[in-house]
Parts: structure tokens; sequence; C-alpha cells
């Protein structure tokens, strides 16, 4: 299989590049290195089955190259502008790069043979319904939510109009090594990076909202899953665990196995938080054949010890 991963340079697209290439597979990444890093990459960067092409999803003209001169098979695409914080403070900017982005990688892919879209489960907004469903009611407000899921009608409207074998994929707070962690990170890297400076995690509010944290790994394994697959052509799929942790549970933890002795500090609730995420994975089972493997306390462990390593 020839694949090129658009975001290849971010947390989830490195993890895949180099999946790709354990697996045999020839993997390119396309990147602008705008949240991306060569770092992620340092594993693969000198290996017979990589390329590295230094591109944005907004040059239409430069992807449709990428793909063509390639001859790639599959693409993901993982490229998107992502965080809350930069989300929030660049609203147009999302919109633009994550709508006309995707518009762009579909139709530089028409020739190919599947691709897999990162979709989010923020396209449910402040859920409806618990757990959540892929044909559950939506509640997107949110410039990032509502981008993703503009991504996900434009696959559905290129397999349904030009048969393009487009399947979205709706993740739930992917964690572990490589994961950013800064005032536009996510919470797990950004609780875990203060614990081991000693330093209190931050929790906005009382700590009691709930997350659907899945490991890198499980999430890796998915997505390879469902690019093997041939039933999931044009529909869209939840990845995550189907159990619901506190966020005060989470900063528990991770204090517990980094051996810490501290105490979270709550400040005031963040507007536009989240209450609860919780997937519903029955579609993602039936359809994958797939559940996920490793609990929170062994996905923790793995990330600490990375970054441990790291500093």
């Amino acid at each position: 299989m020839r694949a090129l991963v658009t975001g290849g340079a971010g947390f989830i697209g490195s993890w895949l590049c180099e999946k790709l290439i354990e697996r045999g597979n020839f993997a390119i990444c396309f990147d602008n290195f705008s949240t991306g890093s060569k770092d992620n990459l340092k594993n693969i960067l000198n290996h017979k089955n990589f390329k590295l092409i230094n591109g944005d999803i907004l040059d239409v003209q430069n992807l449709k190259k990428a793909i063509s001169e390639n001859s790639i098979d599959i693409v993901f695409h993982f490229a998107a502008v992502v965080g809350v914080k930069r989300t929030l403070e660049n609203p147009l900017q999302v919109l633009n790069t994550n709508i006309i982005g995707t518009k762009n990688v579909l139709e530089s892919s028409l020739n190919c043979k599947k691709l897999i879209f990162t979709s989010s489960s923020e396209v449910y907004g402040e859920p409806l319904k618990i757990p959540e469903s892929e044909d559950g009611p939506l509640n997107s407000h949110l410039p990032y939510a509502v981008s993703k899921l503009v991504g996900e009608k434009y696959c559905r409207a290129y397999f349904d109009e030009f048969g393009l074998k487009a399947t979205s994929l709706r993740l739930f707070n992917v964690y572990g090594p490589k994961q950013i962690s800064s005032q536009y990170g996510f919470v797990t890297t950004i609780f875990i990076n203060r614990v081991l400076k000693n330093l209190q995690p931050i929790i906005y509010g009382d700590g009691n909202q709930t997350r659907d944290f899945t490991f890198i790994e499980d999430c890796i394994n998915a997505i390879i899953s469902t690019a093997e697959k041939k039933n999931t052509d044009g529909i869209v799929l939840n990845i995550g665990t189907g159990k619901s942790v506190s966020i005060n549970e989470l900063a528990e933890k991770i204090i517990k196995i980094s051996g810490k002795n501290l105490k979270p500090k709550h400040v005031a609730p963040r507007e536009h938080d989240i209450r609860n995420r919780l997937s519903d994975i029955t579609k993602m089972k039936k359809v994958l054949r797939f559940t996920p493997k490793i609990s929170l306390e062994e996905g923790l462990k793995k990330t600490i010890e990375w970054y441990k390593s790291s500093q």
C-alpha cells in the first residue's frame, strides 16, 4: 500500500506513518509544519519506504502533484487546526483550513482507492444524548466542531457523487507519547507535564466533567483496521473506549502513577467547556471487529514514561 498522510508530522499522523512502514507499506508525510515536527518522525526519516513533503492542504495543485506522482493508493487526512485555545483564538483560520483544506484533499484523491478522514467527537457539541452514537443528535456550535462536521458531509458527498471510498472517524480524546503539552495542548499531557515538574494540575470547574480517553496505539490500530476493511466506505465511525472518566479521576491517576504528593488546583470554569463526552462504540466493534485493549492506567504509564525520558 502506498499512503499519503496529511498532517503526518503531527501527533497522530506521525504514529500512523511509523505503523504503516512497520507493516511494510510506503508512507508519505505531507505537512506544512505549522504545528507538526520532524522530531516526531525521527525514527523513520531515513527509511527507504518514507518520504517527506513540505506542503499545505490549501495548495491544491501541490496536493494533486504529491498524490499523482507518487501513485498513492490511500490518503489519511489528519491535517487541521486543532486545540481548543488555538481554535477559539483563530476561528476564521479554523474554518478556512479545515473546510477548504478538506475539500482540496478530497478533490485531489478522486483516483485513489480509499480516503480516511479524521473527524472528532467535538461534532457532538454539548451532547443531547449519552453515550454518543453515530446516528444520534449533533449539537455542533464552535468553529472547530462545525468544520469537522462539514468535512464529514464533504466525505459523504464525494462518496455519493464520485464513488470515492471515504470514511470519517470521530476520534475521542486521543492521548499518548508525542502529544503536545503547552497552552495549546490537551488535558492529559498538560497534566502530566505539570505533575512531572512538581506543579499542581489545574482543573477548570469542579472536575466532574467527563471524557472518553483513547490511547494512541488503540486509535492507530482502529485506523489501520478501517483502511483494510471493505465495509467502511461512506460511513462515520466513533473511535473511543466507551468508558467515562472524570477530569478529577484523570488528575488523581496521573499524580499516583507519577509518585508525586500533589493536589489538583481548581479554578473557575472555562467558557464553552463540554460537560460530558462518552462514545458508543457498538458500531466500531461490529464494523471493524475491533475493541480497545489498553486501559487508562496502562496508557498513562506509557505516556508518563515517554515524557520522563524526553525531558
